[in-house]
């Protein structure tokens, strides 16, 4: 499935987690870095008005579809996806670093959100080690100075595989840099990811989530910002559509 914005394109190019997890551990295994992405209908409206972030994102090596509009986009456009929300790979990409005896680091979020993330994840995976968590300073530049700090203190530890919980567009921003200055290192892009293991956000239900209600869920508990924003996500879906049907045959 691919989208286009102006020159850049984004392409899901990791339609199963099968592909993703053999393409992550493949890279494990050759000392080779990656940026993974998750994309989802915000970032398709984002995407759209920031030429920037359009940028960053054409320059992650591993895109999946993260939302069940992306998949079925992607059903219409006959180049069929699963659906793989970034929440949902931060265990099986813990587990298959353990496997692979790659240290990670946990970047963003709030130091106590990270620690909590930190004790869930190693206890619940044996072998794991995270060597490294930093929250950045509230109006965090993914540009800036501290940003280079953080990548060059990756690349110091040797760490394989940096879980970003900054946010779209400043994770993925900060990403596309580490693939410069830190070439090593593996980023996974995970939004919210980090804090719902240590409970400091609250996921949907699974039942929600199994009856694709999670957005619902996510627009109750915070109407006034997450409305407009699922809103201006719907407003841009019919053009996706008609697009995705253009793309069958090609």
């Amino acid at each position: 499935m691919e989208f286009s914005f102006g020159e850049d394109k984004v392409t899901v190019n990791m339609p199963t987690r099968d592909a993703l997890m053999g393409e992550v551990g493949r890279r494990f295994r050759a000392g080779e870095g990656f940026a993974l992405a998750t994309i989802n209908l915000d970032h398709l409206v984002k995407l759209g008005s920031d030429p920037v972030f359009a940028r960053a994102y054409a320059g992650q090596d591993l895109v999946v579809a993260d939302g069940r509009p992306i998949v079925a986009l992607a059903r219409l456009a006959q180049r069929p996806v699963e659906l793989m929300p970034g929440s949902d790979l931060v265990r099986p990409l813990c587990a298959l670093a353990a496997a692979e005896r790659v240290p990670v680091a946990l970047v963003g979020s709030s130091e106590v959100a990270l620690g909590d993330a930190k004790r869930v994840l190693e206890a619940e995976t044996p072998g794991l080690e995270i060597t490294w968590t930093h929250a950045p300073e509230y109006g965090f530049d993914p540009e800036g100075a501290a940003a280079e700090m953080i990548l060059k203190e990756l690349a110091t530890r040797r760490i394989g595989l940096c879980f970003l919980a900054l946010g779209a567009p400043r994770q993925e921003r900060l990403a596309l840099r580490g693939r410069a200055l830190a070439p090593g290192v593996g980023f996974a892009s995970v939004g919210a990811g980090l804090d719902f293991l240590g409970g400091h956000q609250r996921r949907a239900p699974l039942w929600m989530r199994k009856l694709a209600l999670e957005w619902l869920w996510r627009m109750l508990t915070d109407p006034l910002r997450l409305a407009p924003r699922y809103a201006r996500c719907a407003a841009i879906l019919p053009g996706h559509m008609v697009r995705a049907l253009r793309l069958r045959g090609r």
